[in-house]
């Protein structure tokens, strides 16, 4: 017996061959430590930028003031890039020499 095109089988099978969907990279956003920044302009940040509460805030800046680089968030490519751009551009207008950057999770 041979199946004709739309049967149950048919289909079972096209299912069984399709190719599984990938998920994009993922991206680190990570806050790094200077001396000369003050603490509560990297909390500013944090609860500005990566919509920490106050106390997440303060707890993710005295990472970053004790190990030198703490990780502030985890997103897509496209939305770190951001995340690191709005940081670096309101450290800058603000004067501070502030560091942010990413890397592949």
């Amino acid at each position: 017996m041979t199946n004709k095109p739309g049967d149950r089988e048919d289909v079972e099978l096209a299912v069984k061959t399709r190719p599984k969907t990938q998920r994009p990279p993922m991206y680190k956003v990570l806050l790094l430590n200077d001396d000369f920044t003050p603490m509560e302009f990297v909390v500013h940040v944090l609860e500005r930028l990566f919509n920490m509460t106050h106390a997440q805030a303060i707890e993710i800046m005295l990472m970053v003031h004790r190990k030198g680089v703490a990780v502030v968030g985890v997103f897509s490519h496209e939305i770190a890039e951001t995340k690191v751009a709005q940081v670096m551009e309101l450290a800058r207008r603000q004067q501070h020499p502030l560091q942010c950057t990413m890397e592949k999770e």
